[in-house]
């Protein structure tokens, strides 16, 4: 049996092409509603056969770089799980095969309890916006003391702009950034660097341009029900669980990834008795990966159901974020309702269990939201002052250094930073970029249209913003979104107070992780705006004192001190952490 036949057979791809070896590709595409389904190739249509279930496949003679499509009722279209395109998503797919990469150099992969978590939109991080180019930016970040890159979703969308979350053939990078080959290097040379990298994808709805699935296999999609998006994904269906399933399974193999966040878990809707995200984490373990592979969910309903699996990691914690950001800004609307009754008092909840809200009744909320999660390791957790979600989701794109006291902000980076939890930070964050991070993308026509209209629309209660809001589809709006491009004296200051937290953390914090959690966390308030936390461990205690708005009731005792800002015992603003061995 050749190499290519091994992947091939190991991989059990039902959806795209794949090398069978000696020359040959099985090709496989399920169109239950389609009469007739026909591989075009070098501009010849040869008959594809239907099975039972509903998927067409067919065997034949190719070769790596030809351009194929399958002609469905007489309608040409791309393959949605091509690996590859030769233009945009209308056009003819290309035969790629990312498995067949030779890796130069090893990788055996971090432990998550090691994560120091880097979001970055790969479009935006340098000036040229390619793989190619945050490859060379990988050292720098790893010097800086990250761990792991998670990079914002790469599957080809239309256009050539947008965060990725509209895309519509998730096999296939999106061109603007590279090659397949390109993005494998930037992996490559990441983990070189001794950084993981985590991949996020989106398995809950596709973009508004582009998505044939929903023409030729109404099936794939519950008309029933309704997602934000648009009609929801029947993950009943087994060729729809497929489809997904083989697309984790996929980056984790070909590219080498060292995980995957999963957008928003909570529109993933599966009544069957063995949910398809339970399946997905079984069949990712199964793989048999000689490195550690981490899942991290986004699940806004504060569910700790599927981190007790032990399939997946750590879900991503907007009620951290949420207290952080309404205790140095004092925003009330929206979302932010609940937690500016009490943003203090919230912190000490979310530092000492992980989330906030675990089914309380909540001052400014109707109806209750989580489950008890206290139980979880607090690795469980990926703690964030800011994300792509909550900065370019405002309509400004206002990074929270812009809108709260730089002391206070100084203040929560190192509370983010040095804390037993999984810190993730933005891209520009390490350096106290101001510069904002607006919504963007690259729609034509009427889908332009209504995208401005209704980012306009959302927006129309906050006068503050008038008529100021930026129109998506602009290249100014992306262009504005770049950063790095601030004042050099202040980048300085926040890169090194970033390096200093980062190497307490790898040098002692870490290490009191790995030993073992020891007892539950003693975390109180001090003072109206002041609060001390202590983690026990079996190696010992991470103690932390901080102030946000003013000092303690009463001083805290002076003891050695590993890190510091300002003196908690009388600033307004201060931090600092000591880190005691038993």
């Amino acid at each position: 049996m050749t190499e290519d036949t091994k992947r091939a057979t190991a991989s059990g791809n039902r959806w795209g092409a794949t090398p069978e070896g000696g020359g040959r590709w099985r090709f496989g595409l399920w169109a239950p509603s389609a009469k007739t389904v026909a591989l075009w190739r070098d501009g010849a249509e040869t008959p594809m056969q239907r099975g039972d279930d509903g998927f067409w496949s067919l065997s034949a003679k190719a070769e790596a770089g030809q351009e194929y499509g399958f002609v469905i009722d007489g309608e040409r279209r791309p393959d949605p799980a091509a690996r590859h395109q030769s233009g945009d998503v209308h056009g003819a797919s290309v035969l790629a095969d990312p498995a067949a990469r030779r890796w130069g150099t090893p990788w055996e992969g971090r432990a998550w309890d090691e994560a120091v978590i880097y979001e970055m939109h790969v479009g935006t991080f340098t000036p040229e916006g390619t793989f190619k180019a945050a490859a060379k930016k990988m050292q720098a970040l790893a010097d800086l003391g990250i761990t792991a890159i998670e990079i914002m979703p790469v599957g080809q969308w239309q256009g050539a702009r947008g965060w990725g979350y509209d895309g519509v053939l998730p096999y296939a990078p999106h061109p603007a950034y590279g090659t397949p080959e390109d993005m494998q290097d930037l992996v490559e040379t990441a983990q070189a660097a001794g950084m993981m990298v985590i991949l996020d994808v989106v398995y809950n709805h596709f973009g508004p341009d582009g998505a044939y699935l929903h023409a030729y296999a109404p099936e794939f999609f519950d008309e029933a029900r309704h997602t934000p998006w648009g009609a929801a994904i029947d993950f009943t269906k087994p060729a729809v669980r497929a489809f997904f399933i083989e697309n984790a399974l996929y980056w984790l193999r070909d590219y080498r990834l060292d995980g995957l966040r999963l957008d928003a878990v909570h529109q993933i809707v599966d009544p069957s008795p063995h949910h398809v995200l339970v399946e997905l984490g079984e069949r990712v373990r199964a793989q048999g990966f000689e490195r550690p592979v981490h899942l991290i969910t986004e699940d806004e309903r504060n569910e700790p159901e599927l981190r007790d699996t032990g399939l997946y990691a750590a879900s991503w914690n907007d009620d951290y974020h949420h207290a952080v950001h309404t205790a140095l800004t004092g925003e009330n609307e929206g979302y932010y309702a609940p937690f500016a009754h009490d943003p203090i008092g919230d912190l000490v909840l979310a530092l000492t269990r992980g989330h906030v809200e675990e089914g309380q009744p909540r001052h400014g909320r109707d109806t209750r939201r989580g489950r008890p999660a206290g139980h979880l390791p607090w690795t469980g957790f990926v703690n964030s002052n800011q994300t792509h979600d909550q900065v370019g989701n405002r309509a400004l794109g206002d990074r929270l250094i812009t809108l709260a006291d730089p002391r206070g902000v100084e203040v929560t980076h190192a509370m983010l930073l040095t804390a037993p939890f999984i810190p993730m930070l933005f891209m520009g964050e390490e350096v106290g970029e101001t510069a904002p991070f607006l919504f963007f993308c690259d729609h034509d026509g009427e889908l332009a249209r209504l995208t401005r209209e209704g980012r306009q629309r959302e927006f129309k209660d906050f006068l503050s913003f008038g008529d100021e809001v930026p129109d998506p589809n602009a290249k100014e709006t992306f262009e504005r979104s770049r950063p790095f491009g601030g004042d050099p004296e202040r980048m300085a200051h926040w890169r090194d107070l970033t390096r200093r937290l980062l190497s307490l953390r790898a040098a002692r914090i870490v290490p009191c992780m790995k030993s073992g959690r020891a007892g539950p966390a003693r975390v109180t308030r001090t003072g109206p705006r002041a609060l001390s936390a202590c983690w026990p461990f079996a190696e010992g205690n991470i103690v932390m004192q901080v102030n946000l708005g003013s000092p303690p009731d009463t001083p805290p005792a002076p003891e050695p001190q590993d890190i510091a800002i300002g003196d908690p015992a009388i600033d307004p603003f201060a931090f600092s952490l000591t880190v005691s061995s038993h």
